[in-house]
């Protein structure tokens, strides 16, 4: 094999990292509605009053996280032109971070120099709290703290040490507000009523995005990735149709767009074409499933390829019963005993979830009763190469 050499091409893309997560644009488009509700609630901030806590809520890329950066840049901007406010803010992702010790520390980290840090271990969690409230009122002025996918916290006893800090004397110099960011949509009901209170004082609601509004935001994206007349008539409503389809996910339209524009470049093509989409939707499933299921039971393997099977024979939508029996028959053929039939409930439940199949309940009345029909909702191509482990052995 002749040796490899790295050259500069910037034939498709202008700034690529303007598809990425981390990128915030200058404005923000399709969240009108949110937006506005959200302005008002951090409002008392730039009057130099006291923050309202404020609780966000919807699905995984929805615009929650993309909304706060905005809004809070464009806060600090302009905070810089009321004489006496002193505004910090403090960003803090929760996803690893089980329990309310391991985010006060974090917190309290975020706040410290460097040579002030505290470890992860060996402090009562009073003491950790003391820290915080210590370093919180050093500061003084007004401090927003950003608790991102809150709902991976397992107790509410930071969240209710935070929102009442004030009334229960636990800081005096310090104006503090704490913004909330939940995928969870029933995170707000499994909070405790005096959290809830506190915590919840305005409420943000994210919904999904549609596919005008996701054509907004790619057209937006396309603006600054890309060179100019680079993308093909059809490629931006095809990624929007696809992120609609999706949950009316914005970052998996993004993804999707951000991909398409690889295969381009890597395929030497000087264009982005609709045909490029469809191998990067194929290539974006593939990895999704088997992201979804590399550490699945084996059992929850069988499932799938039993809904599979099923599809592939032209019988989906399917009943559960059907799949469960079909999924008998696979895993008798792999020489396991098959689980009950509530624990093949539950994998359809996870799989779904997992957007790796698709659900639909219905109900036929006293009579007729309920039940639901399950599908693939990714390509079979896609399926198959996530269960390529399960599959060669079969």
């Amino acid at each position: 094999m002749d040796d490899f050499s790295f050259t500069p091409n910037d034939a498709i893309f202008e700034n690529r990292e303007a598809l990425l997560e981390e990128w915030t644009p200058d404005s923000l488009v399709g969240r009108d509605k949110e937006l506005t509700r959200y302005h008002a609630a951090l409002q008392p901030v730039i009057n130099n009053e006291t923050p309202s806590n404020v609780f966000l809520y919807g699905k995984s890329g929805v615009g929650k996280t993309a909304a706060t950066r905005y809004l809070l840049r464009t806060l600090e901007r302009d905070a810089t032109d009321v004489p006496e406010l002193e505004l910090t803010t403090i960003e803090v992702n929760c996803d690893g971070l089980n329990t309310s010790y391991q985010v006060a520390v974090k917190l309290v980290n975020e706040l410290r120099e460097p040579g002030r840090q505290i470890s992860n271990t060996g402090y009562p969690q009073a003491s950790v709290y003391e820290f915080l409230f210590d370093e919180l009122d050093a500061y003084g002025g007004t401090v927003l703290i950003v608790l991102d996918e809150v709902d991976h916290i397992g107790d509410d006893s930071l969240l209710y040490k935070l929102s009442r800090a004030r009334s229960n004397g636990d800081i005096s110099e310090a104006k503090l507000g704490v913004i909330g960011i939940s995928n969870d949509l029933d995170f707000r009901t499994q909070l405790s009523s005096k959290v809830q209170s506190s915590l919840c004082e305005k409420e943000v609601s994210f919904s999904a995005y549609d596919a005008d509004e996701l054509r907004l935001v790619l057209e937006q994206r396309e603006r600054v990735a890309f060179q100019d007349t680079v993308l093909e008539d059809g490629v931006i409503a095809m990624c929007a149709a696809y992120g609609a389809k999706d949950s009316g996910d914005a970052r998996k339209a993004l993804d999707l767009l951000l991909e398409a524009g690889d295969v381009a470049r890597e395929s030497g093509s000087d264009i982005v074409t609709e045909s490029h989409v469809q191998e990067a939707r194929e290539r974006v499933q593939t990895d999704q499933v088997v992201e979804g299921i590399q550490n699945y039971s084996q059992h929850g393997k069988l499932v799938l390829y039993a809904l599979t099977r099923l599809h592939e024979r032209g019988d989906t939508p399917v009943r559960t019963r059907e799949v469960v029996e079909t999924y008998r028959s696979v895993a008798r053929s792999e020489g396991v005993s098959p689980v009950s039939e509530r624990s093949v409930r539950d994998y359809l439940g996870e799989l779904a979830q997992l957007g790796i199949t698709g659900v639909t309940e219905h109900n036929r009345g006293k009579d007729g009763g309920k039940y639901n029909e399950h599908q693939l909702e990714q390509s079979v191509s896609a399926v198959r190469s996530g269960l390529s482990t399960l599959l060669e052995s079969a």
